[in-house]
C-alpha cells in the first residue's frame, strides 16, 4: 500500500463528501482521547485487535512483517513471529483459538496458534489482502477496494461480498477492519476517517473523524505511509482503541456523537 495522487484525491473527495454529510443523515463522530499508551514507532501496524488483556498486531513491510502480542501499559513487544522476509504483512484477526494474518501481494494467510504462534496453516486467495476482522459466524476481509469478502472461518472460503457506500457512492481503499458492537469498523487508507458499516447491507451508518488525534507534524516521521490504521475493540471494558503506521502514541478514544 502507497500513497499516490489517486490516494489523495481519494481523502480529499470523501473529507469533503463527510463535510457535507454533518447536516445529512450519516452522523460524524468526533472524539476525546481517555488514555494515551506508548506504541512502538518502528511497528508498520496493519492489523490490530484486543484479546484477554493484551493487544496483538500484525505488522507489514517486507523484512519486517510480524505478529506481536503487546503489554498495553508499556507497549512492550512481550511474544513475537517473524514472517517470511518476502511477504508484507498484513490485517489479522482472532478465529477460536486461532490467529488468521493476511499477506497484501503474495496470496497467501496465515493461521498462527494464538497461545504458542506457532504457524499451523497458511490457505490462498486470489487479489491482495488488507484487512481482518470476525464475529462469531464469519471472517470480513478487505482488499483496498470498496469490497468487503465474507468467508468461512474455517476453511476460508470465500461466501460473497459486499460493497460499503456512503450515501449510496462505493468508498473504496478500505483498509483495517475492526468488529464492534454489531458494526464493522474500517479505517479508509490515507485519511483520518473511520466508517462504521452495516455488516450486513454495507451502508455506511456514521464517520469518525479522527483529524487532529496525531498531527502529522507529530508522528516523528517523514514516511508518507505514517498514517492512521489500527482499530482495537475491548469488548469486555468497552474500550475503543486506535493508532497508526510508525505511530509513536496508541489512543484509547471515546466517540462524540454529532449536535443535533
Amino acid at each position: 500500500m502507497r500513497t499516490t495522487l489517486a490516494t489523495i484525491a481519494l481523502a480529499a473527495t470523501f473529507a469533503a463528501t463527510v463535510a457535507g454529510a454533518a447536516q445529512a443523515a450519516v452522523p460524524v463522530y468526533g472524539f476525546v482521547v481517555k488514555n494515551t499508551y506508548p506504541h512502538d514507532q518502528a511497528a508498520f501496524t496493519q492489523g490490530l485487535f484486543f484479546r484477554d488483556g493484551h493487544l496483538y498486531e500484525t505488522t507489514g513491510r517486507n523484512g519486517t512483517s510480524s505478529l506481536r502480542k503487546v503489554d498495553l501499559g508499556s507497549g512492550k513487544v512481550v511474544q513475537k513471529a517473524d514472517m517470511p522476509a518476502e511477504v508484507f504483512g498484513e490485517g489479522s484477526t482472532p478465529v477460536g483459538n486461532d490467529i488468521v494474518a493476511l499477506t497484501w501481494t503474495s496470496q497467501v494467510g496465515y493461521v498462527y496458534d494464538s497461545k504458542s504462534f506457532k504457524l499451523k496453516n497458511t490457505f490462498k486467495y486470489v487479489g491482495e489482502g488488507w484487512g481482518l476482522a470476525s464475529d462469531a459466524r464469519q471472517v470480513y476481509m478487505s482488499d483496498g477496494s470498496s469490497f468487503i469478502r465474507i468467508l468461512e472461518p474455517k476453511t476460508f472460503r470465500e461466501l460473497r461480498r459486499i460493497q460499503v457506500t456512503h450515501q449510496g457512492k462505493p468508498i473504496p481503499k478500505l483498509n483495517e477492519l475492526e468488529m464492534v458492537d454489531g458494526e464493522l469498523f474500517s479505517n479508509v487508507w490515507g485519511t483520518d476517517l473511520i466508517v462504521r458499516i452495516d455488516p450486513a447491507s454495507g451502508a455506511v451508518k456514521g464517520v469518525i473523524n479522527l483529524e487532529g488525534l496525531l498531527p502529522p507534524a507529530q508522528r516523528g516521521t517523514a514516511d508518507p505511509d505514517a498514517v492512521l490504521n489500527g482499530i482495537a475493540w475491548d469488548s469486555k471494558g468497552k474500550r475503543l482503541f486506535v493508532t497508526g503506521k510508525l505511530w509513536p502514541k496508541l489512543y484509547e478514544i471515546e466517540l462524540v456523537p454529532p449536535k443535533r
